[in-house]
């Protein structure tokens, strides 16, 4: 028995892990899919540093983030949407704490178009006609006589929540609308679609057009680049935030104090989502 013990404990040497420790412990993270690829990124540095810490980072969409940690199935909610005042008391009553609200990162919303489509830019009225279904070929806004078809988030997504409010202007998305499970789906849609058009956050962009957006018609066309975020000029800025049930204590206010560090704001950088404007400056 010692002999096989030492065997395991050899091979989990060699691949870099600890055995199993009383004192290792764990947090948990779940919600936006917006936010799972820069959650996967601050988990996987961060247990590097910290082999006593162990983090599960899970997505399915802000609201089902949101549901956990009213339910208290996760320590920290990723959203890439507010909180509403309801699902905060729904915290207040089922948690007995209040809901802290931690912005951790900063998104472009971007409009991603596919590589061979000409359009470089559109208003926001454009895109919100075209998300309608009011506008149907790529033509009445300047580009080739070609059917739009138009690619998103599931209800659940708090992506899906933050463009139908201020793209829509909570008006209802077109009939053709095809809801997609996660935003790698959207960009797969897109990447494969000429007349597509889907909508997502910057640092899923890859492989497809993102395309500058101006507030009005008479307004000047804004880059979804980290510049035109951290000043606000681009019209879909937004922020990334993490929730918790009452105020982080212990291994995870140690956590969520690293991630709003260098070290972490470093990482928001890597994975290609935009820093907090303190850590910006701070570059």
């Amino acid at each position: 028995m010692r002999k096989r013990f030492s065997i395991v404990f050899a091979l989990l040497t060699a691949f870099g892990c600890a055995p199993p420790s009383a004192e290792r412990q764990s947090i948990t993270m779940k919600g936006s899919d917006t936010m799972v690829l820069i959650g996967q990124r601050w988990a996987e540095t961060y247990m590097k540093a910290h082999p006593d810490i162990t983090i599960q980072v899970t997505g399915g969409g802000s609201g089902t983030g949101i549901a956990a940690l009213i339910n208290g199935t996760t320590q920290i909610c990723e959203a890439s949407r507010p909180m509403k005042p309801d699902e905060k008391n729904s915290v207040k009553e089922q948690r007995h704490a209040e809901a802290v609200e931690i912005p951790v990162a900063l998104d472009a919303l971007a409009v991603y178009l596919n590589k061979d489509n000409p359009i470089e830019h559109l208003d926001m009225e454009q895109v919100a006609r075209i998300f309608r279904g009011e506008v149907t070929n790529w033509k009445d806004v300047g580009g080739k006589n070609a059917q739009i078809l138009l690619y998103g988030r599931e209800n659940n997504s708090g992506t899906y929540v933050f463009f139908k409010e201020h793209v829509l202007k909570n008006a209802d998305y077109a009939q053709k609308y095809q809801a997609l499970p996660g935003t790698a789906a959207v960009i797969n849609a897109v990447q494969k679609d000429v007349g597509g058009i889907g909508y997502g956050g910057i640092g899923y962009a890859t492989d497809v057009k993102t395309i500058s957006i101006a507030k009005d018609a008479a307004a000047a066309p804004i880059a979804p680049a980290m510049e035109n975020v951290l000043d606000n000029s681009y019209p879909l800025s937004r922020q990334l935030f993490w929730y918790t049930a009452g105020q982080p204590m212990g291994s995870m206010k140690d956590f969520v104090d690293w991630v709003l560090g260098p070290e972490g704001q470093k990482v928001v950088i890597e994975v290609g989502y935009y820093p907090l404007k303190a850590a910006a400056a701070a570059q």
